[in-house]
């Protein structure tokens, strides 16, 4: 019943409406092409420059600061389907965990993005990144661990979807983050955390 109101209350939800909005108005003066790859999620997606790590590539991102998976799953007809993309790589579930949501919770909302997607997109492909262990959300990491493996086991269903794992890469000696991966808020990548999931992801990358 929460998870049926959650989902409710998201679909009403104006937030990154302006947001949303300013990327539909440059797509009328700048059409992007289709067939192309389509980057969404939160903060760490905004912050991955594509001319910057995929200069090679066409990349349309789509990222929303402070966006959980339920707000990709409701404004997926806007921010991944007009573009028609070949490949939508997609982080999210970082916030829904810290802000308490169950790993169930989040399965359910990478399935329903899943499904919104090859309902009308049956060929695309798409790459979901697991929950980053940061030192700021350090104390909820086993959360984020659990709710990774729920979202492999779903990627492991079907050929078109791949789950890349960032976690134990990212892990030093100690078993704990490499603090040269994130910025100084402990949560957000560094350039070499950027730089390390750029090669991580390039082989899921090609046609």
């Amino acid at each position: 019943m929460a998870l049926l109101l959650a989902a409710s209350a998201a679909a009403q939800d104006p937030r990154y409406e302006k947001e949303v909005a300013a990327f539909e108005a440059l797509d009328r003066t700048n059409p992007s092409p289709k067939g192309q790859i389509v980057f969404v999620g939160s903060s760490t997606i905004v912050d991955w420059d594509p001319v910057r790590y995929f200069p090679d590539l066409r990349i349309i991102n789509r990222g929303l600061w402070g966006s959980s998976l339920i707000d990709s799953v409701r404004l997926v007809n806007r921010i991944v389907l007009p573009y028609e993309p070949r490949l939508i790589v997609a982080y999210a579930g970082d916030n829904d965990i810290d802000a308490g949501q169950t790993s169930e919770d989040v399965a359910v909302q990478v399935e329903r993005f899943i499904k919104s997607i090859h309902a009308k997109l049956p060929q695309a492909r798409i790459v979901f990144i697991g929950i980053k262990p940061s030192p700021q959300r350090w104390l909820t990491i086993d959360r984020a661990r659990t709710t990774n493996e729920m979202i492999r086991a779903i990627c492991s269903r079907d050929d078109r979807v791949a789950f890349l794992d960032v976690d134990g890469v990212m892990l030093g000696w100690d078993e704990k983050p490499r603090k040269e991966l994130f910025a100084e808020d402990g949560l957000h990548l560094s350039p070499q955390g950027y730089q390390l999931w750029t090669t991580l992801l390039r082989p899921f990358l090609n046609p």
